[in-house]
């Protein structure tokens, strides 16, 4: 009977030093260490404000809405199937899949008729996902697609726009954030849209 009492006792100390570390220690040090300078905007979503409003995360890709679905002047993003952004994650589908290949030959045809192209010359990454669903960059070649419709629905000149895509070039594997250049599409606009 003793030696039973000892090892509840031993089992109870245990279960109580582990929840104080991994329940109350372990988060509070996280939250901590969040607030301290340079980490800040990361731990609180990276969310990106302009004129006291958000308008975004630097993180997660979602397109803007045109306010006329006839005349679209934003550069898009790549395909998803989240609806949900609190969550994220590739299909579960096969390159061979069947439903997969007629869901990127029907992106492909609405991209081509977006920006006035011949479907062979949309890139990859407009009609496939990323593997998180949620990637807010595009290939600088999906970006120089989407310039001379810009450049004709904001008005701005598409040397301009060209430019504002180098300029939002990142990275060795060079890639385009795409909230940052629409709002660099927006103030070149002179903010309307």
């Amino acid at each position: 009977m003793t030696s039973l009492l000892r090892q509840t006792t031993a089992g109870l100390r245990v279960l109580l030093v582990l929840t104080v570390l991994t329940g109350v220690l372990y988060p509070l040090s996280v939250w901590l260490v969040s607030r301290l300078p340079g980490l800040h905007h990361q731990a609180e979503g990276s969310v990106v404000s302009v004129d006291g409003r958000a308008v975004g995360s630097d993180l997660i890709g979602v397109d803007l809405v045109p306010a006329d679905p006839v005349h679209d002047p934003w550069f898009h993003t790549r395909p998803t199937t989240i609806t949900d952004t609190t969550t994220s994650g590739a299909s579960n589908k096969g390159a061979g899949d069947p439903d997969l290949l007629a869901a990127v030959a029907e992106r492909r045809d609405a991209v081509a008729r977006r920006e006035g192209v011949d479907p062979a010359q949309v890139p990859a990454d407009a009609v496939t996902a990323s593997a998180s669903g949620l990637d807010p960059h595009i290939s600088p070649a999906y970006a120089q697609l989407q310039a001379p419709r810009v450049a004709r629905e904001t008005g701005v000149p598409v040397e301009t726009v060209r430019g504002l895509i180098r300029e939002h070039t990142t990275g060795w594997f060079s890639a385009v954030n795409v909230l940052g250049l629409n709002l660099a599409v927006r103030a070149a606009a002179g903010g309307a849209n």
